[in-house]
């Protein structure tokens, strides 16, 4: 897994853009309380901008390199084999990091397994049809060899995101200046070629089986109604 295209992007007129925006989302969309667990997969080294590290005491980064900001928690560790104990995690945050990992779905799976139920997950991808990260990535020769990523349509994100048990809540597109969120079950409507990225939000949802009720003994019925009955007729006689 290599995300040099992500940072060489950031450094760019409109990555910077594009980080500002990123980091404006991430303000609103951190929702949870800060006695709750908070867990990142994938380090930007600029969390402090969009989450109080100090205040939430239970982030923690996990990446391949230690990367993340200073005073949050980190973990080395591979994505695909989280060393996190199942259901311990209140919200999740993936930015940009399933499309440079070549295990993602095992990714997800490890994401989903992690989170608590009715836990948040935030992901953040590249559109794959955006006509300015393509230039870039066409342009710069250097970053074009340090590439080893593959784009993820949002479609197939959400798809994903069904077939784990996930109800996506929001879906937000980046544009160079601002960004746009809907929200509901609308997401699929289309995408255009001017937007860099998009970001989803998504609850964990946990379907039990309700288990039938067994049927009672009706002979226990019979005997009650025939109790009731002769309580009347000793009453009659009386």
């Amino acid at each position: 897994m290599k995300r040099n295209f992500l940072f060489a992007w950031y450094q760019t007129p409109r990555g910077k853009l594009l980080r500002d925006l990123e980091v404006e989302y991430l303000q609103k969309a951190v929702t949870v309380s800060c006695q709750q667990n908070i867990l990142q997969i994938g380090g930007l080294n600029w969390e402090n901008e969009y989450i109080d590290c100090d205040l939430y005491k239970q982030f923690t980064v996990i990446d391949t390199k230690g990367m993340g900001a200073d005073n949050a928690q980190h973990i080395k560790a591979k994505a695909f084999a989280l060393p996190v104990q199942s259901e311990s995690m209140d919200m999740v945050i993936v930015p940009h990091l399933l499309e440079f990992d070549t295990h993602r779905f095992q990714t997800m799976r490890e994401i989903e397994r992690v989170l608590k139920p009715e836990g948040i997950l935030i992901i953040i991808n590249f559109n794959p049809l955006s006509i300015w990260v393509r230039y870039q990535f066409l342009l710069d020769k250097k970053m074009s060899d340090s590439w080893r990523g593959y784009f993820i349509s949002r479609s197939r994100t959400l798809d994903w995101l069904k077939l784990l048990n996930f109800e996506v809540t929001s879906s937000s597109k980046f544009n160079l200046d601002n960004f746009t969120t809907k929200q509901g079950r609308f997401i699929n409507d289309g995408f255009s070629y001017f937007y860099n990225a998009y970001a989803i939000r998504s609850i964990k949802r946990r379907y039990n089986i309700i288990p039938l009720t067994p049927v009672t003994n009706a002979n226990k019925q019979f005997s009650l109604v025939n109790t009731m009955n002769a309580i009347t007729q000793n009453n009659s006689h009386e």
